[in-house]
């Protein structure tokens, strides 16, 4: 039997820019990627602290040391600039290989630094 578990989340990141009109996504700093262990094009789920929205979409690089977190396309209708999130990627796998499992959990800063 196969189950889902949490993979990777960034704990409570700001976010700093919104862009509407692009294609869809969130941008993420690539230094964040990189400490929670996501890739360009993953899917995520993205939860909304301060008004409880909760979406999916994928993840795209965001320059590195920059703390970019940027909403695209209609989801920046949904998550504000300013807004404070939590990014959470899962992954499936063996019921067994999943008890041991231990996903990468990070904390950044108040201006999304680590």
């Amino acid at each position: 039997m196969r189950i889902e578990v949490l993979k990777s989340k960034i704990h409570r990141v700001k976010i700093t820019e919104a862009n509407l009109h692009y294609i869809g996504s969130i941008t993420i700093d690539e230094n964040l990627m990189d400490a929670a262990n996501l890739i360009e094009n993953e899917k995520v789920s993205v939860l909304d602290i301060d008004n409880g929205e909760r979406l999916e979409t994928y993840v795209i690089k965001g320059t590195r040391g920059s703390g970019m977190i940027c909403m695209n396309g209609p989801a920046a209708r949904l998550i504000n600039v300013g807004d404070t999130v939590i990014v959470i990627s899962y992954a499936s796998m063996e019921f067994e290989e999943a008890k041991t499992f231990k996903p990468t959990v990070i904390f950044p800063k108040e201006d999304n630094s680590l």
